[in-house]
This record gives structure tokens, C-alpha cells and sequence, in this order.
């Protein structure tokens, strides 16, 4: 993944394209438009890597501006070690996951397990399903019964997923993000694509059924 070379309305009168250092920094001094435009290169992915994680778009949208609160906040403590992004992905992981945490701590029971129990199917409403590829099926539909899988899928695999297949990172970053050994990512986002593709077996048999003889 590489957003920060992408061209922010805030920034596009520039002759220069600034990176996210450049704009943390500028940020950091004290110039606002800087911090505005990081908010929207990065807050419709943030949301989104988020939603996928916890399953519940309402709390994706609020632990995205507390992300973005605490880079505001904090952004001082960011020294250049990793890039940007994975510093950003990494604040944002931790706090999706103290909240899942936090739910099963409240209610006994994963947000996983709440919502596949839900009748609800607002519950499972996907901002974004443009990458659904075939258009002759229901995608609000499909983009439902993808998210209800991936609440099924173990959240330490769940994670590595996402970044890797829907955030499009390279294992290189999610090492980075999860702080995880190389070998170990991999492993893991194997497994979670295993358990994916098991939860989505009936619905793909029936999307595409085969006409045996």
C-alpha cells in the first residue's frame, strides 16, 4: 500500500505533493490544514480496516477519530523509525482491539458472537463494497455475508487478513503493525484465509453452483 504519495485537496495547490512526514511535521508546528488533509488521505481506509476488524460500523467511525485525536495528540512521539502509515495502522489496531476486549469483558461474549445472533441486517451494512466483481448478483448482500465471515475468522488471523487482502499492505508493513516475526504473519494470514474460505464455502456453492450430470 502506498498513500503517501496520493494528492490531498487540502495540499493540491502545492507544486509538491507532501508526504505524511512533511505534513506531520508541518502539523506539528502548528499549521492545521496539514493535520486536516492526513485526516482525509487516511480516513476512509482507517474506518474501513476498522469496521472490517470489530464488525460494527458506528464504533469503526468513533475508534477512527480517536485515531486521529491521538495522532493530533501524540504526533510528537513519532520518530521516523517506520513509516507514516504504520504508525497510524498501528494506533489504530490497538485501540480496535481493546475495544473488542472491552466487549467481551462487558457483555460475555465477542462482537463476533452479538452480531451473528442479530436479525438486524442494517447491523452488517458495508460502506464500501466496490470490490465485490460481479455485478450480477446482490452485492450489499454478498458484502454482508463476507463481513459476518471474517467476524467468524480468529481475530489474531482476522487482522493479518484484512491488512493484507483488503488494505492491501505488504507483509513487510504487517509485521511492522502487529509487531509480529515475518514467518509468523505469513503463517497466520494462511490460516485466516483457510478459515475464510471455509465460512464462505455455502455461500460461493450457491452463488456459483455446479451443474453435475
Amino acid at each position: 500500500m502506498d498513500q503517501e504519495r496520493q494528492i490531498d485537496p487540502a495540499v493540491q495547490g502545492n507544486r509538491t505533493i507532501s508526504t505524511d512526514e512533511e505534513l506531520l511535521q508541518r502539523s506539528l508546528n502548528g499549521d492545521e490544514a496539514a493535520f486536516v488533509a492526513i485526516v482525509r488521505r487516511y480516513k476512509d481506509p482507517i474506518t474501513n480496516f476498522i469496521y472490517r476488524f470489530i464488525g460494527n460500523y458506528d464504533d469503526a467511525v468513533d475508534i477512527a477519530q480517536e485515531t486521529f485525536v491521538r495522532v493530533h495528540r501524540f504526533g510528537h512521539t513519532f520518530l521516523g523509525e517506520v513509516k507514516f502509515s504504520t504508525w497510524l495502522y498501528t494506533i489504530a489496531s490497538n485501540l480496535a482491539k481493546s475495544e473488542l476486549k472491552r466487549y467481551r469483558r462487558r457483555y460475555g461474549m465477542s462482537l463476533a458472537d452479538a452480531f451473528s445472533k442479530s436479525d438486524d441486517d442494517q447491523s452488517w451494512d458495508v460502506p464500501d463494497d466496490s470490490f465485490m466483481p460481479d455485478e450480477r448478483v446482490d452485492r450489499t448482500r454478498i458484502a454482508q455475508e463476507v463481513q459476518k465471515a471474517l467476524m467468524k475468522v480468529s481475530p489474531t488471523y482476522r487482522e493479518m487478513v484484512i491488512l493484507r487482502d483488503v488494505q492491501q499492505m505488504s507483509y513487510e508493513e504487517i509485521a511492522a503493525v502487529t509487531e509480529t516475526e515475518m514467518g509468523t504473519v505469513k503463517s497466520r494470514i494462511n490460516r485466516g484465509r483457510a478459515q475464510l474460505q471455509t465460512e464462505l464455502r455455502g455461500l460461493y456453492n450457491e452463488l456459483f453452483p455446479t451443474n453435475d450430470v
